[in-house]
């Protein structure tokens, strides 16, 4: 109880600074889903993921070793692992093989559940108990932007969705394992550390897989590769984690109902896709679920 008090207290006096880079977080991963597109148009799934990965650990252990920070103890690799996992091998793969299939407004639909999939793991790994109001406006906000999402996609289930289900689920996992072991390592560290231990996999993997003809690849591919690896993949978790360990798992969480919405203006932005008036409206319900959502974590 006493442990509990203290955590609130220690949010409390954070005031808006952990919205805040939460929201940058957040602004970051929007564009995840368009650039995973746009990679995808001139390569394999299999080689886009382990590229990114390999291209993230090499960046991060650049910011480790220019810092000189100091190693995780072994009681950290177990959540390092857990992170390097969800975040860093198991959702890119899995999202960049349901869009194989989906488009990226289809996995929009799935996005909308990452906030309720962070805050329950966020509550099993953190020891937060939100209040069931929280629970309640978490799955309005959940509601409102998944019904918004599917409207037009008649589409049937297929692999593609049961991929991009799991993907949230590992995703959801490895964001509350992060934010649980920023308290100890920092935020830009925990993602840092955890694409460096993922080295050994993504690299060996990246050259088996490198096109044979990599100057036949456009460059809005390799402009997505480049994208995810290092927003996507390592500046967007600097400050995601840093928000989860000061705001609040469950509470900070909730920024990604925005996701959605910010990710169909990003395709405006860039695919030249058209802005409904029913985005906006949904978009400020969704914030106003996240507002009072925060009240009451």
């Amino acid at each position: 109880m006493a442990e509990q008090a203290a955590r609130i207290t220690d949010v409390q006096a954070n005031g808006a600074g952990p919205w805040i880079d939460g929201l940058i977080g957040v602004l970051i991963f929007s564009a995840s889903l368009v650039a995973t597109r746009l990679a995808l148009t001139g390569m394999d799934a299999l080689f886009l993921s382990a590229a990114r990965a390999a291209l993230a650990g090499f960046a991060g252990a650049a910011a480790l070793a220019s810092f000189r920070e100091r190693r995780p103890g072994r009681g950290d690799l177990p959540a390092l692992t857990i992170v390097a996992a969800g975040v860093v091998v198991g959702f890119p793969l899995l999202t960049a093989l349901a869009l194989r299939s989906v488009s990226a407004a289809h996995g929009t639909v799935f996005v909308g559940l990452l906030p309720l999939a962070t805050a329950f793991f966020g509550a099993l790994r953190s020891g937060e108990r939100p209040s069931p109001a929280f629970w309640l406006l978490s799955l309005c906000g959940a509601l409102v932007t998944v019904g918004f999402a599917a409207q037009g996609l008649d589409a049937p289930p297929g692999p593609g969705d049961a991929l991009m289900l799991a993907a949230i689920l590992v995703c959801g996992l490895g964001y509350a394992e992060g934010g649980v072991l920023a308290r100890r390592l920092g935020g830009w560290q925990v993602i840092a550390w955890a694409t460096v231990l993922s080295l050994p996999v993504s690299l060996p993997l990246a050259l088996v897989l490198s096109p044979a003809d990599p100057a036949a690849i456009p460059m809005p591919a390799w402009a997505g590769l480049a994208y995810v690896a290092l927003f996507s993949m390592l500046i967007g978790f600097v400050f995601w984690y840093r928000a989860l360990a000061r705001g609040g798992i469950a509470a900070i969480g909730q920024l990604q109902l925005l996701q959605p919405f910010l990710g169909l203006g990003v395709a405006a932005l860039v695919l030249g896709e058209r802005i409904e008036p029913a985005m906006i409206g949904a978009a400020a319900a969704v914030a106003l679920c996240v507002a009072l959502a925060r009240r009451f974590a």
